[in-house]
C-alpha cells in the first residue's frame, strides 16, 4: 500500500502528523476506510475504534466523535478525544462503564439517560481496544 500524508488532532493536540497506509474509522453511517488516491471526502465521526495502518503496522486507537477529511491526497482527523490502545488506562475504563450502567439502571431523565448510553459507549470502546 502506498502512502498518503495523515493528521490526527484533539483540542489537546497532535497525535499523529506522518505517512499512513491505511485508515479506518467509524463515521456516523458506519465504517470508512481511507487509502492513498481517495476521493476529496468529509465525514462526522462517531464512537468507535480507528485503525491506522502506519509502516505496516496496525495501530488501533480509541476515537470520540469529530470529521474526517480528505482534501488532495491530505487526510485530517479531527475528534473530540483520541487514545492509541497502549495509552488507555484500562482500569479507569471500567470504572466508568461500572458508572454508566449504574446511571443507566437509574434512569432519572431522558438527557441523563442518553448521556449515560453515550458513557457507556465510550467506555465499552476503550476497553476493547485497549484488550
Amino acid at each position: 500500500m502506498n502512502p498518503f500524508p495523515l493528521q490526527i488532532v484533539t483540542p489537546d493536540g497532535i497525535y499523529f502528523d506522518g505517512e499512513a497506509q491505511q485508515v479506518i474509522v467509524r463515521t456516523t453511517e458506519g465504517e470508512v476506510g481511507i487509502l492513498r488516491g481517495h476521493a476529496d471526502y468529509v465525514a462526522a465521526l462517531s464512537i468507535g475504534e480507528a485503525r491506522i495502518t502506519v509502516d505496516g503496522q496496525v495501530r488501533r486507537a480509541a476515537c470520540n466523535s469529530g470529521m474526517i477529511s480528505v482534501n488532495k491526497g491530505l487526510v485530517r482527523v479531527v475528534a473530540v478525544t483520541f487514545e492509541w490502545s497502549d495509552d488507555i488506562d484500562l482500569e479507569r475504563a471500567q470504572r466508568a462503564k461500572e458508572k454508566a450502567e449504574k446511571a443507566l439502571q437509574e434512569k432519572t431523565g431522558e438527557v441523563e439517560l442518553r448521556t449515560a448510553e453515550l458513557k457507556l459507549k465510550r467506555a465499552l470502546t476503550r476497553i476493547k481496544v485497549a484488550k
